[in-house]
């Protein structure tokens, strides 16, 4: 047996690499060093000899080796003294630390007679008996076919218990177009790997990549491990998330509250839905003690403290943040972040208002000195160092006086009536990293002056006023408006007195000293007064007082309250009128023309003609608008002798007015001397009847109303502060224009026949008829003035017919 033992050391010896320190002492230590995976009953070495024990006494003296752990792997022979395995040694198994520095066994061999103790350091060599594998045999990875050439895909790395050479030394990736791999190192020297996209995919062209990634280490001979590597290929979500910037820097200051917001990191991502919804989340690239010193919000992105931040700690956090969205095959961007702790400026500067003016007149000049301040900081250096500043929307302005000492003046002229009250917010940071601040607000109220004019919404009123109203009427309520305060925005209306025929304004018109109502303290008369115009000033209680004026223009309108009254033809006794006609009168003749007026306005005073009766309908007719009565035909010998026909005047007023006339017309057989054969012979005084003195009184007496009218007219006129507006149209007739006979102004007619009937007109007492001129010639009718009513149409001198 010992010679088989001592044969299979000598070939074990080829392979193995002993190394074998013996020290003569029992204090020391002896020292092998054996390869791992040695085959039972190899010898490591010659125990005893190394030793210089006697081969011959180690039975007797019971030479031992203490177990280790329960577990015997070595043994030494009692018969040789040789050190031999007795089962197998695994490196990995024994020394599970894979960063120790050298894996050693420690034994103790003890002998007897006498007793000695031995100590035996047996270190373990490695050799390359482990592979490399994965920890998961297959990884899958969701790519979108959007994602960009150059994208990293983070791969779990492959482990080999091996160490130095023989642990993993490199990776490989399956042959692909699309995919490569960068291999990077840590700090313990293992290796990682990182799947990157060289070629954009394509779904369409193939929808799933299979790819090996192969884990090789350094023995010799090399051993190996491989993961299948399955990437899906995703059709839609193809935008991956990005950052605003690639990298941040951001300064917090030391002590900063638990939650206060640190930054908030914002990532976008242009797909739609829940491929556009991501979350944050920490890299493995990110330390443990950043990620919990700040909390990181997964929705919003949020960096917020987490613990107290130390400067004195910690003055620089390293992070990277990953931004995932939310679709069926996510993706990611990433970005980093580097958080600079800097010391705290923890003094606030302070505000002190030394004096103030309030309240000031609206006046103040303007760079007038309202308040003094003063300003302080318990830091240094540039925390200490302190700007001043106020809202430049304001009309104030700081000016330094001394040292921390600042004046606040008026820039600007002030306006109560625009701002009244003004809050001034004096604002003092200093030069600080962050600044901090302070404010201070001071109120400063202005007082009013009388510095507005009252004014009117308008500078002219027009006032209708309908006549025969009520004295003591409301015509019309004239408020001015002052946007001063107390008895400056107090108002008192006058009306500036004017007289108008020694009669002063005031005593037609009437205004509320506090409101401004405008009252009629009289009725008026269209027919006599038209219009009035004249001045209310507003005047307010300051002092000195300020006053504006505005125009009042009254105009009394017109009501139908005239009748009409008939002129022609006129009526000595009663309201019968009669006249002789001869029997052979032409179809068309005229017969008799009534003329009635009306005093009142233009619309009220037009007078329509109608016969209310008419012995026979169809002998007469009688123009609507000019009153002329003509013979619609021949008389024949039946027709009555006597005609009666009765004449109504109407005016256009509403309710309409009227007048009427009856005319009895009687035919005579006898031929009268016509009026075309007669000439202008004057009739004998025996003539002038009763009719006739009738006409010479009423004549008189119009003539003389209508020169009293015209004085007084003249006196009214002449009276007024400044001319008057033009007047209204005149009333150019009472009679209207009708079918070519009579027109509103001047009438020219060709009927030979026309005759004119002229009642007003007397020549030294005698009654003058004008016979026509010869057939064709044109006559000319002078019209009636319409301005003037009744007085003016009675003594103005009859319508005369001259040939041209």
């Amino acid at each position: 047996m010992e010679s088989r033992m001592k044969s299979k050391s000598l070939k074990r010896y080829v392979f193995a690499i002993i190394l074998i320190s013996v020290l003569k002492t029992s204090s020391c230590v002896t020292h092998y060093s054996i390869p791992e995976e040695l085959d039972v009953g190899f010898i490591v070495a010659n125990f005893a000899n190394d030793l210089g024990l006697d081969v011959e006494t180690l039975s007797r003296r019971k030479i031992r080796l203490d177990t280790i752990a329960n577990k015997k792997y070595l043994d030494i022979s009692k018969e040789t003294g040789e050190l031999f395995i007795v089962e197998r040694i695994d490196r990995e198994h024994i020394c599970t630390t894979k960063a120790a520095a050298a894996c050693v066994l420690k034994l103790d061999a003890t002998i007897e007679n006498p007793v000695r103790m031995f100590n035996i350091e047996l270190e373990i060599l490695d050799i390359n008996d482990n592979a490399p594998h994965f920890r998961r045999d297959t990884m899958h990875l969701d790519i979108s076919e959007s994602t960009p050439v150059g994208e990293r895909f983070s791969l779990n790395n492959a482990v080999d218990p091996d160490i130095g050479v023989n642990s993993i030394k490199t990776y490989y990736l399956s042959e692909s177009e699309h995919f490569s791999i960068e291999i990077q190192t840590g700090r313990d020297g293992s290796k990682f790997t990182d799947l990157i996209l060289t070629k954009a995919l394509d779904r369409e062209e193939q929808a799933i990549h299979n790819l090996i990634l192969t884990a090789v280490d350094g023995g010799v001979p090399a051993r190996s491990g491989t993961a299948s590597i399955i990437v899906r290929v995703l059709d839609t979500n193809d935008n991956a998330p990005q950052f605003d910037e690639d990298s941040y820097t951001i300064h917090l200051t030391e002590n900063s509250p638990t939650g206060s917001l640190v930054f908030k990191i914002n990532a976008t991502d242009k797909d739609e839905g829940s491929n556009s919804d991501l979350f944050y989340s920490y890299s493995l690239y990110t330390s443990e003690k950043t990620q919990q010193t700040f909390s990181l919000n997964p929705d919003n992105g949020e960096i917020r403290v987490k613990e107290i931040v130390n400067y004195e700690d910690f003055r620089v956090y390293d992070m990277e943040v990953i931004a995932t969205d939310k679709g069926l095959n996510s993706l990611s961007g990433k970005c980093k972040v580097k958080i600079l702790i800097t010391d705290m400026n923890d003094n606030h500067p302070e505000i002190s208002i030394k004096s103030l003016s309030s309240p000031v007149k609206e006046d103040i000049a303007v760079n007038s000195v309202i308040a003094v301040v003063s300003v302080s900081d318990k830091d240094s250096g540039e925390n200490g160092q302190v700007d001043i500043h106020i809202s430049d929307d304001l009309p104030f302005a700081l000016k330094e006086s001394s040292d921390n000492y600042y004046e606040l003046l008026v820039s600007e002229p002030l306006d109560r009536e625009k701002v009244p009250e003004y809050d001034i917010t004096i604002t003092v940071t200093d030069r600080g990293n962050p600044p901090l601040s302070d404010n201070e607000t001071i109120t400063l109220e202005l007082l009013d002056i009388n510095d507005n004019v009252p004014q009117f919404p308008q500078t002219f009123y027009t006032i209708p006023v309908m006549e025969n109203n009520a004295p003591g009427a409301l015509l019309s309520s004239l408020t001015a408006i002052d946007p001063d305060l107390h008895e400056n925005q107090y108002l008192v209306y006058f009306i500036i007195e004017k007289e108008i025929v020694n009669t002063s304004m005031s005593m037609l018109f009437s205004i509320n000293p506090e409101n401004g109502n405008l009252y009629a303290l009289k009725t008026f008369d269209y027919e006599i007064e038209k219009e009035f115009l004249f001045h209310i000033e507003a005047r307010d209680s300051g002092v000195p007082p300020l006053s504006s004026n505005v125009t009042v223009h009254i105009i009394i309108m017109d009501q139908n309250d005239n009748t009409p009254l008939i002129v022609s033809p006129w009526r000595a006794h009663g309201s019968v009128v009669e006249e002789k006609i001869p029997r052979s009168t032409d179809k068309g003749t005229l017969i008799a023309k009534v003329i009635a007026i009306d005093s009142d306005s233009v619309h009220n005073s037009r007078i329509t003609y109608q016969f209310l009766h008419n012995t026979d309908a169809t002998l007469f007719s009688l123009d609507q608008y000019n009153g002329e009565i003509r013979t619609m035909r021949m008389f024949s010998y039946r027709d009555s002798r006597h005609q009666q026909l009765v004449v109504i005047a109407k005016d256009n007023g509403e309710p309409a007015l009227s007048a009427t006339v009856t005319i009895k017309l009687s035919t005579v057989e006898t031929a009268l001397k016509s009026y075309a054969d007669m000439t202008e012979v004057p009739l004998g005084y025996d003539i002038f009847s009763d009719i006739n003195l009738y006409l010479v009184i009423g004549l008189g007496s119009v003539s003389f109303l209508l020169l009293i009218t015209i004085l007084v007219t003249i006196v009214l006129k002449c009276q007024k502060t400044k001319p008057s507006k033009a007047a209204p149209p005149c009333r150019n007739s009472v009679i209207s224009e009708r079918n070519s006979t009579i027109a509103d102004s001047t009438l020219v007619s060709n009927d030979a026949y026309w005759y004119s009937l002229f009642l007003a007109e007397t020549r030294k007492g005698k009654l003058v008829v004008r016979q026509p001129v010869p057939k064709g010639a044109r006559y000319v009718v002078s019209s009636l003035p319409r301005s003037t009513g009744l007085t003016e149409t009675s003594d103005s001198a009859a319508s005369t017919l001259q040939a041209q």
